[in-house]
């Protein structure tokens, strides 16, 4: 793989040997809480896999590790040396493993969140904080949220120029998007399931972080009940009768055209059963960063062909370079939107 090493290497030479213009010592986070910060923030322990990977996207030499390691297949997509950075667990969401103990050992400038800025996470924040002594920023991890949290992030970090480029992508991405189907009625708009899981029965349901792009886009059939994500019946999903499944299991995609408990639902019948990339991150969720950005093209395609012209290589290629700094080979594109684990 292609990338641009020169400049990364440059940058980061030029990050240890000339100081960063001094920034305020207290930065607001998304819930209104004052961050106070070093002059110069130089590692960063990210609370969850989306703090991780939007702060790879920024400032890739700031991250400590990751909430898991990654695997070999991602790292091709990525910056080996920052890529393969060791496993250091996660501060918030399922299965939080780090402890503050570790947390302090490994002596972090800042610790980030990227999430639900509910009173739980803001009760969270301030008591990690509060017992380790280390600033704690949370921001906000919705989908529309994005460009804001890369200004947010730009203060940080020192970095508001590299996080204005991100954030004029991001918002430019949302409003070109949202603009080419204003005029599509919402009850006009196809009925989207997304199938999670082996046998495609786990769902993101209506407000879930995990659909926010298809809801955005599209009318999620489980959206009648609020919530995060759920088990479903194949009972329930008959009655849906989605128009479109979305779906970011491999073994899934590739039999449910042919399993007998599917064939009566449109989406099965039409063969509008889509695969979602996730290399080396997932483009619908999984988890629900700024990687759904590209998704959101990848969505807007398979929804409406003919008002979205744009060649997808094209963008996946360009995506891939500002955001996770790597040029995809032919070879590489062909893998990614072929959706492979």
């Amino acid at each position: 793989m292609e990338f641009d090493r020169r400049t990364f290497v440059a940058g980061t030479a030029a990050a240890l040997l000339y100081p960063r213009a001094a920034h305020a010592a207290a930065v607001q986070d998304a819930t209104g809480r004052r961050i106070t910060i070093p002059d110069r923030v130089g590692r960063i322990f990210p609370a969850g896999p989306p703090a991780a990977i939007t702060l790879y996207t920024l400032a890739p030499e700031l991250l400590i590790g990751w909430p898991r390691a990654n695997r070999a297949e991602e790292c091709e997509l990525m910056l080996p040396e920052i890529c393969r950075r060791p496993e250091i667990g996660r501060i918030t969401g399922r299965g939080n493993t780090a402890n503050l103990e570790l947390v302090l050992a490994l002596k972090p400038d800042l610790i980030l969140d990227i999430g639900s800025t509910a009173k739980t996470f803001v009760s969270l924040a301030e008591r990690v904080q509060e017992q380790t002594g280390i600033p704690y920023a949370l921001l906000d991890g919705r989908f529309t949220a994005i460009p804001d949290s890369y200004r947010k992030l730009g203060a940080l970090t020192g970095r508001a120029k590299d996080a204005e480029t991100l954030a004029a992508y991001a918002q430019s991405t949302l409003s070109t998007i949202t603009q080419r189907i204003a005029s599509i009625p919402v009850e006009s708009r196809p009925r989207v399931y997304y199938a999670r899981g082996p046998r495609g029965l786990e769902t993101g349901l209506g407000g879930s972080i995990n659909v926010e792009t298809i809801e955005l886009l599209a009318r999620n059939v489980a959206a009648n009940v609020k919530g995060g994500l759920a088990n479903v019946s194949i009972e329930q999903v008959l009655v849906w009768n989605p128009d479109v499944i979305i779906t970011i299991d491999q073994d899934f995609a590739a039999h449910v055209k042919n399993d007998p408990a599917w064939v009566g639902i449109a989406a099965a019948q039409t063969g509008r059963v889509h695969l979602s990339p996730k290399l080396p991150f997932g483009w619908v969720d999984f988890p629900p960063s700024v990687n759904r950005l590209i998704g959101l093209w990848w969505l807007a395609k398979i929804l409406y062909p003919d008002r979205f012209p744009e060649n997808l290589r094209t963008l996946a290629r360009d995506f891939y370079k500002l955001f996770y700094h790597v040029m995809l080979t032919d070879a590489q594109i062909d893998r990614v939107l072929a959706g492979r684990d």
